[in-house]
């Protein structure tokens, strides 16, 4: 089949169009193009092209790898979950999940501690950065590392008090309290803390 023109994409910056003759299209890279020495004329064989459509889009799921991962952190499961809904196969995804790994474009104990910076200047405890790690899938090995960095809950709890209690009754510690686990913080960072506040708080 021979090449008829070609031209670059304009709605993707790294596909190159190439058009033969009797209207077929080939979707490849500026990579395939400089491999192969494509050229207008050029004579392709039927195993050519298909390799040409093989090797394009393979390209251009890395590519697109490449800007999931330079656009904003992620861990290195959200960056496979990705590809897997743009329609990689999981051997393909898992290897360009790697690929990014050993790049150092994706790093999942960097992602958790930019993580837990992020929600510790919020005013969230351990345990909502726990659920966090979960949502977004960062593995378990680097959460204890990460979590280390956490500073004293006392400061995050007092501060949410001052701000949201509305007196010092029991009813009133009691709402803190619900609202203080549900950030993440555990009773046994937030009863010290509210027992400076009020002196008739049982123990739960």
């Amino acid at each position: 089949m021979r090449i008829e023109k070609i031209e670059k994409s304009k709605h993707k910056q790294e596909r190159v169009l190439v058009f033969l003759e009797g209207g077929d299209l080939l979707r490849v890279t500026g990579q395939e193009l400089l491999r192969f020495g494509l050229q207008t004329g050029m004579d392709l064989s039927p195993e050519l092209v298909v390799q040409l459509q093989d090797e394009g889009r393979r390209s251009e799921t890395k590519a697109a790898a490449a800007r999931m991962a330079g656009s904003r952190m992620l861990s290195k499961k959200q960056v496979m979950e990705k590809l897997l809904r743009r329609g990689s196969e999981p051997e393909e995804a898992q290897e360009l999940a790697d690929w990014l790994e050993d790049l150092g474009a994706v790093d999942d104990a960097a992602y958790a501690a930019v993580l837990v910076r992020h929600y510790a200047a919020m005013g969230y405890g351990a345990g909502r950065i726990r659920q966090e790690f979960i949502h977004r899938g960062v593995p378990r090995q680097v959460w204890d590392e990460a979590l280390e960095q956490l500073p004293d809950p006392s400061e995050a709890i007092e501060t949410y008090i001052q701000k949201k209690a509305h007196g010092t009754d029991r009813k009133e510690m009691k709402r803190l309290a619900d609202a203080l686990l549900r950030r993440g913080f555990s009773w046994q960072e937030i009863r010290p803390v509210l027992s400076r506040w009020t002196d008739d708080l049982d123990e739960e």
